[in-house]
C-alpha cells in the first residue's frame, strides 16, 4: 500500500512540475508548436534516462525511490494526453506540417534520450 504513496507523492511533484515548466516556456515563447508540452516530456525523458542510467549496477535505487522517480514524478511530469491533445487542435486547425512535426520530434527525441542513457551504461 505504501507503494501507491510513492507513486501519488512524486505523480503530483511531476504534475506541478509540468505546469509550471509549461507555463515558464510559453510566457517565453511565441510559437504554433506547443514548446511547453514538448519541453516538459523531453525533460521528462532526461530526467528518467539519468535516473536509470545511474541506478544500474548500484544499489541505491530501491523498489519505493523508483516508484516515486520513474512511474510517479515522470509519469506526472511528461504528459501524452496533452501532447495527444495540442497535435489533434493543431491537425484540426490546418497546422497538418507543425502537427507531423511534433509527432515526429516528440517521440525520436524522447526515445533517442533514453536509448543514449540507458545504451550507455548498459554498453
Amino acid at each position: 500500500m505504501l507503494s501507491y504513496l510513492y507513486v501519488f507523492i512524486g505523480g503530483g511533484l511531476g504534475a506541478i512540475s509540468r505546469f509550471g515548466v509549461g507555463n515558464i516556456v510559453n510566457k517565453f515563447t511565441v510559437s504554433g508548436f506547443p514548446l511547453g508540452t514538448f519541453a516538459a516530456n523531453i525533460l521528462s525523458c532526461i530526467i528518467m534516462g539519468l535516473v536509470l542510467y545511474f541506478s544500474v549496477g548500484t544499489k541505491w535505487l530501491n523498489d519505493d525511490l523508483k516508484l516515486l522517480l520513474i512511474v510517479g514524478y515522470c509519469g506526472g511530469f511528461s504528459t501524452f494526453s496533452t501532447f495527444s491533445i495540442e497535435t489533434l487542435d493543431l491537425f484540426r486547425t490546418g497546422q497538418s506540417l507543425i502537427a507531423c512535426l511534433n509527432i515526429l520530434l516528440s517521440v525520436v527525441i524522447c526515445i533517442a534520450i533514453l536509448y543514449l542513457l540507458v545504451q550507455k551504461k548498459a554498453g
